[in-house]
Formats: C-alpha cells, sequence, structure tokens
C-alpha cells in the first residue's frame, strides 16, 4: 500500500503534535523534524484543523498544537481526511479482459486486502503509534 504524501504528512504532523500535546510547532517546525515540504504541509494542516484534530495558534510565537483524543484517533481516521484506500485494477492494456472471471477474482482479492488493511489501520491508535515508536526509541543502539 502506498499512501498519497498528504496521508503521511498529515500523520507526520499529528503523531508529532500529540507527542506532546501541551506544545505548539510551526509549520516550518515539523516541516523541518520530517525533510517535507513547508507549503504542501501547510495545506495538510488547514484541513487537520478543518477536522478538528489539529488547532491553530495564532500571534507571536503561534503555530499548531494537537486537539484530537490521543487515544481514540486512529491512522485511519487522519488517512480518511485525504484519501480512501479503495485498489481498483485497471491499466491500459486490459481491454477485454477487464469482465473476465480472473479479474473478477483479482479484484475480489485486492477488496479483502483493502478491508483488512482499513481494520488494521482503524485500530491503531496515535497513543499505541507513539508508544511503539518511543519503545523502539529506547531499545535502539
Amino acid at each position: 500500500m502506498k499512501l498519497q504524501k498528504a496521508s503521511l504528512f498529515a500523520i507526520y504532523a499529528v503523531l508529532e503534535l500529540a507527542s506532546d500535546p501541551g506544545r505548539q510547532l510551526s509549520t516550518n517546525d515539523i516541516a523541518d523534524n520530517y525533510g517535507i515540504s513547508t507549503h504542501h504541509l501547510a495545506k495538510v494542516l488547514r484541513t487537520l484543523v478543518r477536522s478538528g484534530l489539529v488547532q491553530a495558534v495564532r500571534g507571536a510565537g503561534g503555530g499548531y498544537r494537537f486537539a484530537g483524543v490521543i487515544n481514540r484517533t486512529t491512522l485511519l481516521d487522519i488517512i480518511d481526511l485525504f484519501e480512501t484506500l479503495e485498489s481498483e485494477l485497471d491499466g491500459p492494456n486490459l481491454g477485454d479482459q477487464a469482465g473476465t472471471p480472473i479479474m473478477e477474482e483479482l479484484q475480489s482479492i485486492t477488496n479483502e486486502i483493502d478491508d483488512l488493511t482499513k481494520a488494521v489501520l482503524g485500530t491503531i491508535t496515535l497513543e499505541t503509534a507513539l508508544n511503539s515508536s518511543r519503545r523502539h526509541t529506547r531499545f535502539a543502539f
């Protein structure tokens, strides 16, 4: 599965902000931490603000802070703001093969994979992801 850049940037930003909900960070702070485009991240943050997961703080020293519920917000909640996770088999050379039993079976398989992926992402809360990343950091050599 390959996520769109907006989804990835949103996950980076939300996890970064949720790691310390009292802290606020600028677009530049987050973009610099992950080596991503500030322009693209700014668009992503606007969507996150509209969703209520992130709050914009205005004024001197402004930025963004986490406004969601860390133990209820899942990775799927964030991804769903930017894309739908559905595979569709198509290609330039399918032609007459599009409605064949083999293509229908392959589409059924990809639908099942999509459903499983959504189920897993729907169980991983921000709290779980952050705890896991802290464990990996603590045991890294």
